[in-house]
């Protein structure tokens, strides 16, 4: 088992790495929680693959358990699922010293966490990510996030799980479109400051769990120095800015990864027509994109993904934080206004 430990201003807790931890989910609530009653909250695609084995677990730790299973797909992390969420743990009378699981990918754990968050202002959670994104990324930092018609993570607050727990065998189960859509955020990761992991991918010498661990220890650092977003962690929305815009165009027939990967190559696209990355690089981050199978373009218009990133909630007092490759393993933090990040948004496009 690999472990890496975040230690964020509001809660320190581990993130383990490696095949069959599930079966450790019971002890790993007990211990990081204190909770006797634990509420297992999955997508209908994931609960019947690992529903059972975490509630299995959970039981044999001495919990009192029960389970929702909710729909798959970004339509979920909606104000009425929200609501359905928190209806449950009412009914089931939960208690701020009992628990959550999120078992499935990010659209599980961003409702769960924020339903977590704000049920009786707040217990405690475990994350169990079953997808390459929601392990290296979206599991850990404690962005919780449940979506509005006007736009994605509108309503939101940032809290900590307790543990995450990644068994790397849910990984093997995963159709090729998810695991690719993953990969996007693991490029993310080296094109912001690891060429070792760049070139490790360039290569296809990478090993999952290993991949999964140096993510972790990348965003653990970031969250340890800048938890709620205000500074260094805004280099993590590297090709989230544009391509959130993509994916509320796509009406999410689009994974995240998916779009992430558009936002990439259209800010490396913009950056080089800028003159501030070579190149050489732009070239080489496309590259490395389409070797795992993710899309690079878009058919969207530079109006129509303007008007969908004016609701970002990224803009603050008018400015958007855009994050610039400078270089392979190097990033720049910059803000624009409105106009230019229309600009910018039209030299993205390919």
């Amino acid at each position: 088992m690999r472990c890496v430990t975040v230690n964020a201003p509001s809660q320190r807790y581990e993130v383990r790495i490696g095949p069959g931890l599930l079966g450790t989910l019971g002890e790993g609530v007990r211990e990081s929680t204190g909770a006797k009653k634990c509420a297992v909250i999955a997508g209908e695609n994931v609960f019947p693959l690992y529903g059972a084995a975490a509630l299995e677990s959970l039981r044999s730790a001495g919990l009192e358990t029960c389970s929702l299973v909710l729909p798959a797909g970004e339509e979920t992390k909606s104000l009425r699922h929200y609501g359905e969420l928190l209806t449950f743990l009412a009914e089931k009378r939960f208690t701020r010293t009992d628990c959550v699981v999120a078992l499935g990918g990010g659209v599980t754990g961003d409702l769960t966490g924020f339903a977590a968050a704000t049920y009786q202002r707040g217990i405690a959670f475990v994350q169990a990510p079953t997808t390459l994104l929601a392990a290296v990324d979206s599991s850990v930092g404690g962005k919780t996030a449940i979506d509005l018609p006007q736009g994605k993570n509108q309503v939101g607050a940032f809290y900590q799980p307790s543990l995450v727990l990644c068994d790397t065998d849910a990984l093997s189960t995963l159709p090729r479109r998810e695991l690719s859509a993953g990969f996007a955020e693991v490029i993310k990761y080296a094109v912001l400051g690891d060429p070792v992991l760049f070139n490790a991918l360039r290569d296809k010498s990478v090993d999952l769990p290993a991949v999964i661990e140096t993510c972790v220890k990348h965003k653990a650092a970031i969250v340890a120095e800048d938890e709620r977003d205000t500074g260094k962690r805004r280099l993590l929305n590297l090709g989230h800015t544009f391509g959130h815009a993509v994916e509320s165009r796509s009406a999410y027939t689009l994974l995240h990864g998916e779009t992430v990967s558009v936002g990439t190559a259209m800010i490396c696209r913009a950056a080089c027509r800028m003159g501030l990355l070579k190149e050489a690089d732009r070239d080489a981050v496309l590259s490395l994109l389409r070797a795992y199978e993710l899309p690079t373009e878009t058919d969207y218009s530079a109006g129509e993904l303007y008007d969908t990133l004016l609701l970002d909630k990224k803009f603050s007092g008018g400015r958007l934080h855009l994050i610039v490759p400078r270089a392979v393993g190097h990033c720049d933090i910059l803000p624009v206004s409105q106009e230019e990040a229309r600009t910018w948004l039209e030299a993205g496009l390919a």
